[in-house]
């Protein structure tokens, strides 16, 4: 994404301040469209907040499909290369690309127990975590219930 100032997002029509938005939910457009209500923001915290609520006040099945639309971590898709420019850079960034056998193999597995239980994708905001760190979120929050997770996923999100 282009660096866009608040000033050009806040004067943008709404196409325009969704286009510029891209990425920053994946593959959901729509969390902007829902911010873009609130403008002008006197901050990016403020932007940021509106984004969030957007997210937060939607109907079930939308976030749901937010949730699931974020890839496995270390998952093949990222072996494969075919991860969005972002989350390639957030799982780089992190060390997943540099996993060994062992260590893929561990992430598959969670990633796995996690979906059966859950019905989508574990997430977490990997920015200044270790691959060490984020396996021992996993193993912890595979004992939570389901509305625990979607919470804790939708948090996660806003994080990202």
């Amino acid at each position: 994404m282009a660096d866009v100032t608040l000033d050009h997002l806040n004067a943008a029509d709404r196409a325009g301040f969704v286009a510029a938005l891209d990425g920053i939910f994946e593959h959901s457009p729509w969390v902007a469209e829902e911010a873009a209500a609130g403008r002008p923001f006197a901050s990016l915290a403020a932007l940021f907040a509106a984004l969030c609520a957007a997210l937060r006040n939607a109907d079930p099945a939308r976030r749901l499909a937010l949730i699931k639309a974020h890839p496995d971590l270390a998952g093949k898709a990222a072996r494969a290369g075919s991860l969005t420019a972002a989350s390639t850079a957030e799982q780089t960034g992190a060390g997943l690309d540099l996993l060994t056998e062992d260590e893929f193999a561990a992430f598959h597995r969670l990633n796995t127990a996690y979906g059966d239980k859950f019905g989508f994708p574990f997430i977490v905001c990997v920015r200044r975590l270790t691959k060490e760190f984020i396996l021992k979120a996993f193993a912890q929050r595979l004992e939570n219930g389901r509305e625990a997770e979607i919470a804790t996923a939708l948090d996660e999100i806003c994080r990202i």
